[in-house]
C-alpha cells in the first residue's frame, strides 16, 4: 500500500517541555488513520507540524511526496483540516462562507463554483446552503466546516474531534459523510477522537503519550495485544462454582456475587461454561474494546 504520509524522527519542545519526542508513523493512502491519546499527550502539536502550521525542532515529514519545510505550498494545497472549533464566519451563509474560503486557493471564477457546489454537495449541506452559518444546528455546522476543508479537493483530510458535542443520530450522519469520501475518493482520512467505538472503525490506529508513541496497529491486533476477553459467571451457588473453579485450577476474580474468568481467548469461554455447567444460573461474554486497549496502553480513561 503507498504511503501517503512519512514521519520520521520527529521533535518538539517548549521551552524544557518536549511535546513530541522524536516519533516515526505513517500513513497509508486511502485509510482511515486514528491518532488517539490523553489530553496533552502531544497530538495536537503533531497535527499543527504535519499540516505546515507549526515549525518542527527536528525531523522530516512527507506529506504526499511533499517535504515538510520546503514544500509547505504544495502540502497545504494537498490537505483539509475540520478543526475542533469552527473557522466560519457566523453573520455569512454556507455558500458565501465556502466562496470566501475557496478565494484563498487562487481558483478563477468558474473553477471555483463548481469546486465549491461539489464540496457542499458531498458534505451534504445544499439543504442550508443559504442559510447563516450561525443559525444552523451542530450537526449543520459540522457538515459546513467538512465542506469548507473539502473546497480544494484534498488528498488528506484531518478530523480533529469531528463529532463532539453531537447527538448520537447526528454523528452517525457526520460519518456517512466520511465514509462516503474515504470510498469514492479515496481520500485518506486522519481522525483524532475521544469516542473509542469510532476509533475502531479505524484502518490503522496509532496511540500517544507524553509525546510518544506507545502502540500502533489495526484496531484487532491492538484488542489481542492489549486486552482480554472476559467470561462473568452468575452462579446458583458460591461456594459450589468457588469450589469447583479452585479444582480446575481456573483464576478468577468476585465481583459482587459474579465470578470474573480473564480469557486468553474468546474460544476458551466454552470448555470453561462445560466444566462449570451445572452451577451457572447466568452467563456473559465480553469482548475487550478499544476502551479496554487505550486505558491498558495509556494508563487513564479516556477523557475529552
Amino acid at each position: 500500500m503507498e504511503k501517503i504520509i512519512e514521519v520520521s524522527g520527529l521533535r518538539k519542545s517548549y521551552g524544557t517541555v518536549q511535546a513530541v519526542a522524536g516519533i516515526d508513523f505513517y500513513v497509508e493512502k486511502g485509510s482511515l488513520f486514528a491518532f488517539l491519546g490523553p489530553n496533552g499527550a502531544g497530538k495536537s502539536t503533531t497535527i499543527d507540524m504535519i499540516s505546515t502550521q507549526l515549525a518542527p525542532d527536528a525531523g522530516q515529514v512527507m506529506v504526499d511526496g511533499h517535504e515538510l519545510g520546503r514544500d509547505d505550498g504544495a502540502i497545504r494545497a494537498e490537505i483539509g483540516i475540520v478543526f475542533q472549533d469552527s473557522v466560519l464566519d457566523a453573520l455569512l451563509t454556507v455558500r458565501e462562507n465556502l466562496m470566501l474560503r475557496g478565494s484563498l486557493y487562487g481558483m478563477r471564477k468558474d473553477a471555483l463554483r463548481d469546486a465549491v457546489a461539489s464540496a457542499a454537495f458531498t458534505a451534504d449541506v445544499m439543504g442550508f446552503w443559504n442559510r447563516p452559518y450561525g443559525k444552523l444546528s451542530g450537526g449543520q455546522r459540522r457538515r459546513a466546516d467538512i465542506a469548507r476543508a473539502l473546497v480544494n479537493t484534498p488528498q488528506v483530510l484531518f478530523l480533529d474531534e469531528p463529532t463532539t458535542g453531537l447527538d448520537p443520530q447526528t454523528r452517525r450522519k457526520v460519518w456517512d459523510t466520511i465514509r462516503l469520501l474515504q470510498k469514492e475518493r479515496n481520500m485518506t482520512i486522519f481522525l483524532t477522537t475521544h469516542y473509542m467505538e469510532e476509533a475502531a472503525q479505524a484502518d490503522y490506529i496509532t496511540i500517544m503519550d507524553h509525546g510518544r508513541i506507545l502502540a500502533k496497529g489495526t484496531p484487532a491486533y491492538l484488542k489481542e495485544n492489549y486486552t482480554r476477553d472476559m467470561l462473568k459467571i452468575t452462579p446458583k451457588k458460591e461456594e459450589a462454582l468457588h469450589a469447583l473453579l479452585d479444582r480446575e485450577g481456573i483464576e478468577f476474580q468476585k465481583t459482587g456475587g459474579d465470578f470474573v474468568v480473564r480469557l486468553r481467548h474468546t474460544a476458551d469461554a466454552i470448555g470453561i461454561i462445560d466444566k462449570c455447567r451445572d452451577e451457572i444460573a447466568g452467563l456473559e461474554v465480553r469482548r475487550g474494546t478499544m476502551d479496554d486497549v487505550f486505558l491498558n496502553i495509556t494508563g487513564s480513561e479516556v477523557r475529552n
